[in-house]
C-alpha cells in the first residue's frame, strides 16, 4: 500500500464527506490511478475539473506515486 495526501474542495465535499475539510491521509494500492482514486470517493468525473498533484495541474489517467499530494477541484463561479 501506498500513502497519498488527499484534499477535496468546494462543492465536491458533498460526495466525500468523510475526507476532512483540512484533507487526509489515505492509503491506495500502487498501481492506481487519480482516476481510480476519484471513482473510490464517489465523485462524479463531470463535476471534478482540476486535478492536482504535487502542486501542479494533473491528468486522471496520472498512476499515484508514495507521498503524492492530490486535489480534486470542482468548477467554481464568481461575480
Amino acid at each position: 500500500m501506498m500513502k497519498v495526501e488527499l484534499r477535496v474542495f468546494a462543492t465536491l465535499r458533498q460526495f466525500a464527506p468523510q475526507i476532512p475539510l483540512e484533507g487526509t491521509i489515505i492509503e491506495v494500492e500502487p498501481g492506481n490511478t487519480l482516476r481510480d482514486l476519484m471513482h473510490t470517493l464517489n465523485l462524479p468525473e463531470a463535476h471534478v475539473k482540476i486535478v492536482m498533484r504535487n502542486n501542479l495541474q494533473a491528468d486522471l489517467d496520472d498512476v499515484l506515486q508514495d507521498g503524492d499530494r492530490v486535489a480534486y477541484i470542482p468548477a467554481v463561479a464568481g461575480g
